[in-house]
């Protein structure tokens, strides 16, 4: 009945989609200044006077059909060193949503401008720069494949701004050292994206349809620069450190420690769009913790990387298989399963475009020795191949080796000495970026491992205004292995018998699965309401035998109120057939066998234009053999744009029958973010985890002196939930510097 369904609206929404956008309909030159530009949010400058602006956006939502009638212009212009954007934003107010006045936040959350760029102009990858009105920078870089932004990738830029009754003025300065591009190619692809957060409205300069992001490549339109542009030379920066690190251990029962360190990331342009970053022993002591969740499953939780070096054109290396499932995941180098650091030594990364069509990728890392945990070497090479309107061929080798003693003997294992993976993917991707299809096939090596060691994965999806769907299958053999990857399924945490006298192990099966998904998307013209989806879902997975793993059905409700208030109702039928003991209740593991259930999801997300914003869910139904009631409640208070206060708390109720007890689970986090300024912030973070028996404390204080340059202040403190003794804490100070040459 399903695989009918599916292809029935497959077939449906397969109709062609017209596409609306010529980029001959959306042109901006860039003017050439001849005199010294002063950044002052005012047009003085000659060129500024003779430069034509652009404006006329399209409303890109709630819908995209009609041009917005709030009005924004843009002009452009240039030097030998630095691309202009002189933007007026009009407006009824002066009264804007400004939760923060910290760095890379998200236009979703606040009004704002921002300018993405595609300098090669062959829709392979670009880049992003976004203001507020109150001088709030964000930057990102993305691919044609990204479905979500990372404001972890940071660069030096430049903006100021002012503020009228009537509208306010953004000037921007870009340096071209940051935009990876080749000074032959005058014809850039560009785009500009604002949000109106009081009306819940986004618009673009072209007509982007609403399924799609205002970032998507395919729908940019031409910057055209006057004249030839300068090559780009010297392109090198330099980023030392200090930290020094006080700490103690008092549940290892070890003496406090003080430890100092220094290191060194460059950044140097091996061409003009390609980057050379280089790392001797980096410190990510001043990332901010990873925010914590309750586990119910029996695989892995995915945490995203938040460690600067990894991420520019990360896309290159991380992109290849499907979510949850990554081949490459660079959390696996300098961090343990814990997310605890495990020394880096040195590393290298080549990445960019070769050509206009060719992206490449080449990473080598070195990491020490710690505790049981051997030094290792990791090397990734990938290369993207772009072909037709959008679609690209694509390639990787991963390598890790053991490269010196395991501390405790655990280089015995063969599977331990060396982990490689080869593998490929095509997607063919249709120009209105409707239709697309996938496929790929990965393999793995491993010592005394000969079959049973290959991924493959093949889908199909479309993604219109009205329907969106799509069906994935993938296949993973038992001996499968990703060394420098995240394969949630194919390890499966366990206990070895009915009670918990008996060890917990990890049991590593081969399966199958496919996943199909089908949205109906209706947007009313209702003063109130702007969307109406509905939903369904299948997941199916199986042994390798054939016999049943899981299989879930899903059927949602979406709404999406003006107000930004949103409505979701979800409910789910689920079968798990278990092989083994599942540790998760109270009294002993659940037993291997079938269990049958439905549960349903109601979730509410409040106004979040406002100064107190209430988000909750609730889970009612069944989890496998009992009865769960799981809560979950955030609140924000907020006073813009200086302090964000938020209280989320978690609590999950399982009612499992009498012999296995009743399994309550806490996760209570408390966070204060205080910005003083746009250049001294600082965040608390608290976390108490019953699951994990772990409350821990992260507070940071951050001044950024100079762009892109940095003190920091960090104080971390561990505790056990059920005794609230002190595990460990340390207090670190650490100061970086941006240096350009």
């Amino acid at each position: 009945m399903n695989k009918l369904f599916v292809l029935t609206f497959l077939c449906l929404g397969a109709k062609a989609q017209q596409i609306r956008h010529n980029p001959s309909d959306y042109f901006l030159k860039a003017y050439k200044a001849e005199e010294e530009m002063t950044l002052d949010a005012e047009d003085t400058e000659a060129v500024w006077q003779r430069a034509t602006a652009i404006g006329d956006f399209w409303q890109k939502f709630p819908t995209s059909d009609k041009k917005t009638a709030t009005k924004t212009t843009v002009k452009a212009a240039y030097d030998d060193k630095f691309l202009y954007f002189f933007i007026e934003a009009f407006d009824s107010t002066n009264n804007y949503i400004a939760p923060s006045l910290k760095r890379d936040q998200s236009l979703t959350e606040q009004d704002g401008v921002a300018v993405v760029l595609d300098p090669v102009n062959k829709k392979t990858n670009g880049f992003g720069f976004a203001c507020t009105p109150n001088n709030v920078q964000s930057e990102y870089q993305y691919a044609n494949t990204d479905s979500e932004l990372s404001f972890a990738w940071d660069n030096k830029w430049f903006s100021e701004t002012k503020r009228y009754g009537d509208r306010y003025i953004i000037e921007m300065a870009i340096p071209f050292k940051t935009l990876r591009f080749n000074a032959g190619n005058t014809t850039w692809g560009i785009n500009f994206i604002r949000s109106d957060r009081k009306k819940n409205e986004f618009s673009t300069w072209t007509n982007v349809p609403v399924q799609f992001q205002g970032i998507d490549l395919g729908y940019f339109g031409t910057l055209q620069f006057e004249g030839e542009l300068t090559q780009q030379k010297g392109n090198i920066s330099l980023i030392p450190y200090v930290t020094t690190r006080t700490s103690a251990n008092p549940e290892e029962g070890a003496p406090n420690s003080f430890k100092a360190n220094a290191g060194l990331d460059a950044k140097i342009a091996v061409s003009p769009s390609l980057n050379l970053d280089l790392t001797v022993n980096p410190d990510f002591s001043q990332v901010e913790v990873d925010q914590q969740v309750t586990n119910l499953t029996r695989f892995s939780i995915f945490f995203p990387e938040r460690r600067t070096f990894f991420l520019e054109n990360s896309d290159i290396f991380s992109e290849f298989g499907a979510p949850p499932f990554r081949p490459f995941f660079s959390r696996r180098i300098g961090l343990d399963k814990n997310a605890q650091p495990i020394p880096i030594i040195f590393g290298a990364r080549l990445s960019g475009n070769l050509t206009d069509k060719t992206r490449i990728g080449v990473m080598n890392m070195q990491t020490g020795a710690k505790d049981d945990f051997a030094a290792q070497n990791y090397t990734a090479a990938s290369v993207h191949q772009r072909f037709g309107s959008r679609s690209v061929l694509k390639g990787y080798f991963l390598n890790r080796d053991a490269t010196g003693t395991q501390p405790e003997g655990g280089m015995e294992d063969p599977l331990e000495k060396y982990g490689r993976n080869l593998g490929g993917e095509l997607n063919l991707i249709d120009k209105s970026g409707s239709n697309q299809f996938w496929m790929g096939y990965h393999h793995s090596f491993k010592e005394n491992l000969n079959s049973k060691n290959a991924f493959y994965q093949v889908g199909y999806g479309h993604f219109g205004e009205f329907y969106s769907g799509f069906i994935d299958y993938d296949y993973f053999g038992q001996n499968y292995h990703a060394d420098m990857g995240f394969i949630n399924r194919l390890e499966t945490f366990s206990i070895t018998g009915d009670t918990y006298d008996y060890p917990d192990t990890t049991i590593r099966a081969g399966f199958q699965q496919a996943y199909n998904e089908n949205n109906f998307t209706f947007r009313p013209q209702d003063k109130s309401l702007v969307q109406l989806t509905l939903g369904q879902s299948s997941y199916l997975v199986w042994f390798a035998d054939g016999s049943l793993s899981d299989r879930a059905h899903a059927y949602l409700a979406d709404l999406k109120f003006r107000n930004t208030v949103g409505l979701n109702v979800e409910f789910r039928n689920s079968v798990e057939n278990l092989r083994y003991y599942f540790p998760l209740p109270d009294k002993k593991p659940l037993a291997p066998g079938k269990y049958k259930y439905n549960n349903v999801t109601f979730l509410f997300t409040g106004d979040t234009r406002k100064n107190v914003i209430l988000n909750g869910s609730l889970v009612l139904g069944q989890y496998y053999n009992a009865q769960i009631k799981q809560y979950n409640l955030s609140v924000l208070l907020r006073k813009q744009p200086f302090i964000n206060a938020t209280l989320s708390a978690q609590f999950n109720d399982l009612k499992f029958p009498e012999e296995y007890g009743r399994t309550k689970l806490w996760l209570i986090g408390p966070k204060i973010e205080a910005t003083f300024s746009n250049k001294l912030f600082w965040t608390s973070f608290l976390q108490f985890n019953t699951q994990q028996n772990n409350f821990n404390i992260n507070s940071r204080i951050q001044y950024r002196y100079s762009p892109m340059s940095d003190f920091f202040l960090v104080y971390s403190d561990n505790y056990f939930t059920d005794t609230l003794t002190n595990k460990n804490r340390a207090i670190i100070f650490k100061w970086n510097y941006w240096l350009t040459l």
